[in-house]
């Protein structure tokens, strides 16, 4: 199990590693290897890692399951990739937290002035053609099975890194890394960091559930999370780059047959009102897309800020709607929902949309009426959002009247 563990711990530690020189970089895990990394719009990984913890540290050994299954991987991988012969080899990386001893072709294979293809290959040979063990027999026939040609380019491809630490000394790597400084909130910010890693693995893993997987997670994202967290224990507000004007006649008349404007018109907002509020609505969904595209907060944030308003305006809607009955009249129902809409647009205006900072008013308030404009579009009726006491009626009437 800390093998597991330690595996998806180390794909955030070398994600982390390389966001420093390229945000772009991406990981994936156990679809050709244990953990793999791709360039942007890259469809093959330039470098494949197998990951060897071993609590027991000790000496990483030439005959030993760890390397020649991984070499065994290697050439499934290669064969698939179709790099075995031609083409550009990813680099072969085994990352191990034992030791390459001094003399073994695994020393001859770490990276450095001492590193020497030609004579760790002799090695190999040596001992991939020997009798004993057993228990790695197959593997070591899969390499000499290769063509000599073949089996330099594997070998030149692979890189040891051997002494790597311990599944305990992750977490203090992992921080310097990210460049968490010691401090009150260095452990929940690295704690958050860490949930939100094990939640994205799961979805990196997932082979069954279209909605839940994931094909890869890349180094900008994760320091759009890092800087999610670090900012809101530091209380940093989000940048706001648009700047509010009125709505030209046509921008407004863009949105008429939106949802969101018949939700204000069931209410009986006139057409004054209904721009005002268009406007937040428009600037604030301009907002929002800016910061997902310049990375300056994650989906998953703005998703659990969008949990955050939809909970406001549950709690005013249950006060206001809470005696409405079959036979209230429809000139009391759209002056509830008015009041809902009114009171709703109140509340979520101080709600910022990272906690401990502040977030401009109309980003809540727009932020509201884009939920308001999904509602057709929601899971189920709880995920949905109305002003009218009988929105749920009337958004599915206008949705059956739009795909009319």
């Amino acid at each position: 199990m800390t093998g597991y563990l330690y595996q998806c711990e180390l794909a955030l530690l070398e994600l982390a590693q390389r966001s420093w020189d390229d945000v772009t970089v991406e990981v994936r895990m156990e679809v050709l290897d244990d953990i793999e990394f791709l360039r942007e719009e890259t469809v093959d990984p330039f470098e494949l890692l197998q990951s060897k913890h071993r609590g027991d540290a000790g000496q990483l050994s030439e005959t030993g399951k760890d390397f020649w299954r991984s070499v065994a991987s290697w050439i499934d991988a290669l064969t698939s990739l179709g790099r075995l012969s031609t083409g550009t080899m990813p680099l072969l990386r085994l990352v191990s937290t034992q030791v390459a001893v001094e003399g073994t072709f695994l020393h001859m294979l770490r990276p450095g002035t001492e590193r020497r293809v030609d004579d760790a290959l002799t090695r190999m040979e040596q001992v991939a053609k020997a009798a004993e063990p057993e228990t790695t027999a197959k593997d070591r026939k899969r390499f000499t099975d290769l063509t000599p040609a073949q089996r330099y380019r594997l070998v030149a491809a692979i890189e040891i890194n051997d002494g790597s630490p311990l599944m305990s000394d992750l977490d203090s790597s992992l921080a310097r890394t990210l460049g968490i400084r010691p401090g009150e909130h260095a452990r929940a910010i690295l704690n958050e960091i860490k949930g939100w890693w094990y939640g994205v693995a799961v979805e990196l893993l997932e082979r069954k559930n279209p909605s839940r997987k994931r094909p890869s997670v890349s180094a900008q994202e994760l320091q759009c999370r890092l800087e999610e967290v670090t900012d809101r224990f530091a209380g940093k507000n989000l940048p706001i780059t648009e700047s509010l004007r009125r709505l030209t006649t046509a921008e407004i008349a863009a949105y008429e047959d939106d949802l969101v404007v018949a939700q204000m018109r069931w209410v009986g907002l006139k057409d004054r009102t209904i721009a005002t509020h268009l406007r937040d609505y428009h600037y604030a969904r301009a907002q929002r897309s800016e910061w997902i595209r310049t990375f300056k907060i994650t989906e998953e944030g703005l998703e659990a800020y969008e949990r955050l308003l939809w909970d406001e305006w549950d709690h005013v809607f249950t006060k206001h709607t809470d005696d409405v009955e079959d036979d209230t009249p429809a000139t009391d129902r759209k002056a509830i929902g008015k009041r809902v809409l009114d009171d709703t647009m109140d509340k979520v205006a101080d709600k910022p949309a990272r906690p401990g900072s502040v977030t401009e008013g109309w980003i809540g308030r727009g932020t509201m009426h884009s939920l308001a404009g999904r509602t057709d579009q929601a899971a189920d009726a709880e995920d949905s959002v109305g002003w009218h006491p009988d929105y749920t009626d009337l958004c599915q009437n206008h949705h059956e009247t739009r795909d009319q």
